[in-house]
């Protein structure tokens, strides 16, 4: 029987107030500090926001200009720098564009005008641009060809490589294609976003008579057509790990394409051609209040989203001046948003040759190990998960520790266990073949209660996870789809066993996704747990996000939009009192972006209150570190890798213990979760984090987050709005900490501990 509870509207006592939909009694404020009169912070005190992801992305190229690193990691970074300036393009410069056209759009934390920002943007965006293409031309292609791996034109190729090409053009490519001509009966057509096109002139030789037209290269078919030693093109669909170890060669499909186009216009005399690449907007907005059925409401989203104007048109320089002007018009787009750069164009392809099998060009390999704790219990048949977890609380550091022998073990075990009699789920992104949905839809199969809270809104997993949550319905789990005006974003997992001594609720409580392939690519950190507290805390939340609970407490949990912002300057202020009263005291976060300025503001006066605060950001950073009067004991650092660093850390020289549950002690308290500093995890989203109480694990915590600090590590350096790099070059030698955590959990192994 198939059951599913979609989103609902709030009743209108609870409607007008989201947030206490996720509540909490906030925490107690020393009467003495309460009235503390705070003088004010200086205007320009926060760097704007999406030019420091733009300096994010900078940082992306650097190590892709690194000549230290492995050559095809090196290229990967540059498949990552185009990839995520796509997705910036689509989402942040569409949805300020739109808000600048709807008289929406209000001047930035940083000061800035919508304008400004847009002109920063565009100025910042094609600088990179023109670098990431000048990088590959002029550095890793000549590289990759002293390796035997080229990037050649098609006059390049020998003969008998160029008649295989035509063979295989004929049957792979030739039968895909859609020639589209523009005259008074054939309107200019509409471009998808993200495609490469080539623009194409013919003309009639009986009259001379010139047209326009646009071929759309198939986004199904290789990137780059690669061409073995024998000269023969390689599979139409190659996958990860089977191209040829010896030299190779690549050619563009766009130029196989283009030397073809005698075949795709017949009669015609074909004068010129050129490509092109249009990015639009692509991010989804639903109405929810006003859907009945948000999944519904979801699906015609995504078919408007593909329709949404363009916001930037990529050139390869040569282009006409009477092509450019067309398509210039045609697209409706302004001379700021045109981008002119060398061929190729869309460089995301370029995943192809990064994943060719040359162990010599990659990282080291590495295979993620158990868990120490759990490798403990891996000679009973079948590994009881469930008995390791009642030994002690386990701190996992994932890609170190597999995700496939901890998380997954246990949520395949829970539903298989006959004596398991509810799974509780929450999915935000998953994989394509997900063991984690079958392993809910195996429970629900053999009888047990299992709940998904499926986040729909996730952005561009959409169509996925609203694929993923029918298979779940048809199988019989209980689907929810949140809680209205918030995305549901916090990790979690909830067991309830039925043990001897009577129901037993077993947790997890992660930084990332429940996905087993970005598992081995993410730095995330996950607890398994079966404390009492954490259960209530658990079923409590998922109460909440099932039904209705607006006034739950919690003992280890901070949870959003109620307390998250709210608990963490409760302590960074407390901070602050333990700092004028002469104590120690100490911030250290470690996030993928730091943009909320109440957060912000709280650390600026801490650090003017002589709080040392250490932040380790990824991404955006809107903190504007060592600036005299403001930030003075303010460090921020950043560390990419062959991992995407991705695990929230919050950690405070001191605590309260009656005001954090059973169990807690003055000292450090460190909290570990789903929720970066930004508004939308703050105020938008249900995020969680849990306080960890095991004083080792508090300690290996605080480990990694002063080696991330250290100045010994390779790490890029925040001084107020310009980030530099120190590594291996500088006075060096640097620790590559990624590279140390590896070894470490290699010499563990060894050890067999």
């Amino acid at each position: 029987m198939t059951e599913s509870i979609t989103q609902r509207p709030l009743p209108p006592d609870l409607a007008a107030h989201i947030a206490e939909h996720i509540a909490e009694e906030p925490e107690h404020v020393e009467p003495e500090e309460e009235h503390r009169p705070l003088a004010p912070l200086p205007a320009d005190r926060f760097a704007d926001r999406e030019v420091s992801w733009l300096a994010f992305n900078e940082r992306v190229l650097e190590w892709a200009e690194d000549p230290s690193q492995p050559l095809l990691e090196r290229v990967r970074f540059l498949a990552i720098f185009a990839s995520n300036l796509d997705e910036f393009f689509m989402v942040r410069v569409a949805g300020l564009k739109r808000r600048i056209a709807t008289g929406l759009a209000v001047t930035a934390a940083s000061g800035l005008s919508p304008r400004e920002v847009l002109a920063a943007i565009s100025a910042s965006a094609h600088e990179l641009m023109a670098r990431h293409a000048e990088v590959f031309r002029d550095d890793v292609q000549p590289a990759l060809a002293k390796e035997g791996i080229t990037l050649v034109h098609w006059d390049e190729l020998e003969t008998r490589e160029q008649e295989r090409i035509h063979k295989y053009f004929r049957k792979q490519i030739f039968p895909v294609l859609t020639p589209l001509a523009v005259d008074p009966a054939h309107p200019f057509p509409y471009i998808s976003g993200l495609s490469l096109n080539l623009a194409v002139v013919v003309a009639n030789p009986a009259t001379g008579k010139e047209h326009f037209a646009r071929v759309k290269v198939p986004p199904l078919l290789p990137r780059f057509i690669a061409v073995d030693a024998k000269g023969r093109p390689s599979s139409p669909t190659p996958t990860s790990g089977t191209a040829r170890k010896g030299p190779t060669s690549y050619v563009p499909l766009e130029e196989v394409i283009a030397q073809h186009l005698d075949q795709l216009f017949p009669g015609m005399e074909v004068r010129e051609h050129h490509t092109f690449r249009v990015t639009r907007n692509e991010d989804v907005e639903v109405e929810e209040d006003d859907a009945e059925n948000l999944l519904q409401a979801m699906e015609k989203e995504l078919l408007r989203r593909r329709f949404g104007p363009p916001v930037r048109l990529e050139l390869a320089h040569g282009i006409s001046p009477r092509i450019r002007e067309l398509l210039v018009r045609e697209l409706g787009v302004t001379e700021p948003e045109v981008y002119e750069l060398p061929a190729p164009l869309d460089l995301t392809g370029l995943n192809v040759i990064a994943d060719l099998e040359r162990s010599d060009l990659h990282f080291p390999s590495f295979v993620p190990t158990t868990h120490r704790f759990l490798a403990e219990v891996e000679s009973a048949q079948p590994t009881d998960v469930f008995a390791a977890i009642r030994s002690r609380d386990i701190l996992l550091h994932h890609p170190y520790d597999s995700f496939s022998t901890s998380v997954q073990t246990f949520l395949e075990q829970a539903a298989a266990d006959p004596a398991v009699l509810a799974i509780k789920q929450t999915l935000y992104r998953t994989s394509g073949d997900s063991p984690i949905v079958d392993a809910l839809i195996d429970a629900a199969d053999a009888g047990k209660q299992v709940l998904a809270l499926v986040e729909i809104k996730a952005r561009f997993d959409e169509q996925a996870n609203i694929s993923w949550a029918r298979k779940l319905e048809q199988a019989g789990v209980h689907v929810v789809y949140g809680i209205v005006g918030l995305k549901t974003h916090c990790k979690l997992s909830l067991v309830v066993r039925q043990e001897s001594d009577g129901l037993r609720r077993y947790c997890h409580v992660g930084t990332g996704n429940y996905h087993p392939k970005t598992a081995r690519l993410y730095t995330d950190h996950g607890l398994l747990t079966c404390d009492p507290d954490v259960g209530q805390d658990l079923t409590r939340l998922f109460n909440q996000l099932s039904g209705y609970a607006p006034q739950s407490r919690f003992h280890r949990l901070l949870v959003a939009p109620r307390t998250v912002r709210t608990g963490l300057i409760e302590r960074i202020e407390r901070e602050a009192r333990a700092a004028r009263a002469g104590k120690e005291a100490w911030v250290k976060i470690k996030v993928n972006s730091a943009v909320d300025e109440q957060t912000i503001d709280a650390l600026y006066r801490a650090s003017q209150d002589g709080v040392q605060v250490d932040m380790v950001v990824r991404g955006i950073c809107a903190v504007r570190p060592g600036v005299p009067g403001l930030s003075d004991n303010i460090r921020v650092r950043s560390i990419l890798g062959r991992f995407l660093e991705h695990s929230r850390i919050y950690a405070f020289a001191n605590s309260q213990g009656e005001q954090i549950g059973e169990g807690a002690t003055d000292g450090p308290e460190i909290f570990i979760g789903s929720a970066d500093l930004m508004h939308r995890n703050l105020d938008r989203r249900v995020e969680a984090l849990i306080r960890i109480a095991d004083p080792d694990q508090v300690t290996e915590l605080m480990d990694l987050l002063d080696t991330s600090m250290d100045e010994r590590t390779a790490t890029w350096h925040l001084h107020d709005t310009t980030w530099v790099r120190r590594n291996a070059d500088d006075a060096g030698p640097y620790l590559d900490l990624q590279a140390s955590l590896v070894n470490r959990q290699r010499r563990r192994m060894s050890a067999g501990r």
